[in-house]
């Protein structure tokens, strides 16, 4: 008997110190947006004090970010458009902020060529410096 209790006992411990909730789930992923989002803007800034002399390739890449800022904004709008309040349940907002910091996290990806340079010898190396 006492091992059926400490086993049941043991049970309920893990269960409870295991799990999360639905909003946990939610508040995690959106921690990782604000770090993909944090580490984007971070780039970002990098890039513009390194080349801060090329003025023309500043005002395109101000540009292009601008740009791309609002097709992130446009892709979740069509990934997850509005359909009214409870349509995609509760697990919607972990899903947004899911495909937010995918989207943050390639978007620094592609930004961080800037930073890092591209082998000497590329003819196509256009405004990223050579390494």
């Amino acid at each position: 008997m006492k091992k059926i209790i400490l086993t049941i006992v043991i049970s309920l411990i893990s269960i409870y110190s295991f799990s999360q909730t639905q909003y946990d789930m939610n508040q995690e992923e959106n921690d990782k947006f604000k770090l993909a989002d944090k580490e984007l803007n971070s780039t970002y800034q990098k890039i513009l004090k390194e080349y801060k002399t090329y003025t023309a390739f500043l005002k395109n890449l101000k540009i292009s970010q601008n740009i791309w800022i609002k097709f992130r904004d446009a892709e979740m709008k069509t990934k997850y458009p509005d359909r009214g309040a409870g349509y995609y349940g509760s697990v919607q907002p972990m899903c947004w902020s899911i495909h937010l910091t995918q989207l943050t996290n390639e978007r620094t990806n592609d930004l961080k060529i800037w930073l890092t340079g591209i082998e000497e010898g590329s003819v196509c190396s256009g405004s990223v410096n050579i390494k």
